[in-house]
């Protein structure tokens, strides 16, 4: 593990699981029942849009770097970062190197009602 990652933030990351619906299709939804992964995470803000006026949306996305040891994490799963609910709006891109630097970036964003 990096340095950077053994000093980083700690994260809730959620996985997904697969369901069937009721016309038999299968979805991955994200379980939030289920008890999240506590991960260390490296933070990077990306890019952001405050709103200005109402109605205007707010955008605040954030790379997070991550062990690439994470089952069950996709674009569905959801992240709780310093109190506010993100979605995972890439999927998670995995670096390969030596054990202490292989890892995952996840792209978040933001949710509007976090």
């Amino acid at each position: 593990m990096s340095l950077q990652r053994r000093r980083g933030q700690i994260v809730k990351v959620w996985p997904t699981e697969l369901v069937t619906d009721s016309r038999g299709n299968e979805q991955h939804i994200v379980d939030m029942t289920s008890e999240p992964y506590r991960v260390r995470a490296i933070m990077i803000p990306q890019r952001s849009a405050r709103a200005e006026v109402p109605g205007q949306a707010q955008i605040n996305v954030t790379r997070m770097l991550v062990d690439a040891d994470l089952p069950n994490v996709n674009l569905w799963s959801r992240v709780e970062w310093r109190g506010i609910l993100w979605d995972v709006v890439t999927p998670p891109a995995y670096h390969h190197g030596t054990r202490h630097t292989r890892h995952w970036s996840i792209d978040i964003r933001e949710r509007p009602d976090g």
